[in-house]
């Protein structure tokens, strides 16, 4: 019996996702399975899209629908609920099952490539949906955090204030990128912030994963930061999500 998975987002043409799956499917001599992305205008086209493929078990969520999706669902994970973002759904009959392993996947690769040392800072870049999960992480590990946002009153700063001429960075030795910015088509957008105040005692992460280094990382590493991007937590991301399609 055929069985479909998929991603959902407004842009999903970048997306490694499908490759993951579509090996792992191969590997497994999972014949039937197949993994699709999903391009949406609107998270309302995502009624039409359950309706017109019946055979969808499984959703993944990406950007900007993390939270838009979560009216559609008739349950939500604690750990959803507490991050107010929804990244995986299991479908079974007619219900929508919400999860969020954002959190737990970041955490578990931070951990592992931070040193974390003590009076450790971050700075998160964005506000949204990721932006949390990344918050309860760091919650977790013990590291106290900042935002920036777009929007006054969104976050603790505006990009304004950690421009060039700040000295805002230099508080923080752990910055992370949880927006948009530089992920393939447009490669070319990069987060406005005073890239001159980082040095080797930075540890910037980006969790986009394609382009492999953006510019950001690519601006952080010519000032001696070390860096990471988003593909670890993806293959992190991935497994978790089959894990979640595949419970009774």
């Amino acid at each position: 019996m055929e069985k479909k998975f998929g991603l959902i987002g407004s842009v999903v043409s970048h997306s490694f996702s499908k490759a993951y799956f579509d090996e792992k499917f191969f590997q497994e001599e999972l014949r039937d399975y197949h993994y699709e992305l999903y391009a949406l205008s609107s998270i309302d086209e995502l009624t039409k899209l359950l309706n017109d493929n019946p055979e969808l078990c499984g959703l993944n969520v990406t950007i900007p629908y993390k939270e838009q999706v979560m009216k559609f669902l008739s349950g939500i994970s604690p750990d959803a609920k507490t991050i107010g973002a929804v990244n995986v759904i299991k479908i079974k009959g007619k219900e929508l099952m919400g999860f969020n392993t954002d959190s737990d996947a970041f955490m578990e690769t931070v951990e592992k490539w931070f040193p974390k040392p003590a009076g450790s800072q971050a700075l998160i870049l964005g506000t949204g949906g990721s932006a949390k999960a990344v918050q309860v992480a760091l919650q977790r590990l013990s590291i106290s955090y900042k935002r920036v946002s777009r929007e006054e009153g969104q976050g603790d700063y505006v990009y304004a204030e950690v421009d060039k001429k700040s000295k805002v960075l230099s508080g923080f030795n752990l910055i992370i990128n949880t927006t948009p910015l530089g992920m393939t088509p447009n490669t070319n957008a990069f987060p406005p912030i005073g890239y001159e105040s980082l040095g080797a005692d930075h540890y910037v992460y980006d969790l986009i994963y394609n382009p492999a280094r953006t510019l950001f990382l690519q601006k952080a590493e010519m000032h001696g930061c070390t860096i990471k991007n988003g593909l670890e937590m993806l293959h992190v991301q991935a497994e978790k999500s089959w894990k979640i399609w595949n419970r009774p």
